[in-house]
């Protein structure tokens, strides 16, 4: 993890009434948002970041 800006998800759905969740990633943080709602915040940690990416690809 060594980015550290807001990216949109590669799944998002375009237009002003889409869908879309942003990741900001640090060595040390992963930081998750709404992109309608940029407001609240949910941090993980890398090894529950990575748990939660296997989780998504089953």
């Amino acid at each position: 993890m060594t980015q550290d800006r807001w990216r949109k998800s590669s799944f998002s759905t375009g237009g002003e009434q889409s869908d879309c969740v942003e990741v900001r990633l640090r060595p040390d943080l992963a930081h998750l948002r709404d992109s309608k709602n940029p407001g609240p915040i949910i941090t993980a940690t890398p090894t529950a970041w990575a748990a939660f990416l296997e989780h998504l690809a089953r």
